[in-house]
């Protein structure tokens, strides 16, 4: 959906962006990986606006950090 604005299940083209972010107390969508705000990694979606599919995306800039505290197993 990200690379084809097109939906996978539905073939739809009708694409939301959802931006990821930070609130406070932990708020948003984010993956934490230290003990602020600052650090989380902010995940964005994409929804289908016709079926309500979803996929997440990590900021390949923000990738390094995810290995940093999730080591692969």
């Amino acid at each position: 959906m990200k690379n084809t604005h097109r939906c996978p299940k539905c073939g739809s083209m009708d694409i939301l962006f959802v931006k990821g972010y930070s609130g406070a107390y932990g708020s948003g969508n984010n993956i934490p990986t230290g003990w602020t705000i600052f650090s989380a990694v902010k995940v964005d979606r994409y929804v289908c606006g016709y079926c309500g599919y979803s996929e997440e995306w990590i900021r390949k800039e923000d990738i390094p950090k995810l290995r940093e505290k999730f080591p692969s197993a």
